[in-house]
């Protein structure tokens, strides 16, 4: 793993949390986009070398709305950045770690995704991002 790529925030209200995170920095969000596949709507800030990705379900039984309904908003996951996000997954699930998602799938911000479930990560949800390369 190369580095933190970003925190990831549930929130219930997008529009709210932007105005809330763009006061907190001191600038606006740089991408919106919506992932169809997580049944939510993504919101990106950049705060140094680090990002913030807020979260807004779009859908009833989205995880993210599952998320909120159990723990509220608040911070969701943390994801870090890796050259082969494949050969990552084989190496952490030889650790014992426990892989939600055994194949990469197309995530928010240009990137493949996969998960790891927090019970093999001390109740934290970890989430491993790959540049997708044009």
């Amino acid at each position: 793993m190369k580095k933190i790529e970003h925190i990831g925030i549930a929130v219930k209200d997008l529009e709210v949390s932007n105005d809330l995170f763009a006061a907190l920095f001191g600038k606006p969000h740089y991408k919106i986009e919506a992932v169809e596949s997580e049944g939510v709507r993504t919101s990106f800030f950049e705060n140094g070398p680090n990002k913030i990705e807020l979260l807004e379900p779009t859908s009833a039984d989205s995880p993210i709305a599952k998320f909120l309904e159990k723990k509220g908003e608040g911070i969701h996951h943390i994801a870090f950045a890796v050259d082969d996000i494949e050969a990552e997954l084989k190496r952490l699930e030889g650790e014992g770690f426990t892989i939600l998602n055994k194949i990469p799938k197309k995530g928010a911000d240009n990137k493949l995704v996969a998960f790891l479930h927090p019970k093999s990560t001390n109740g934290v949800l970890i989430e491993l991002c790959q540049e997708i390369k044009p």
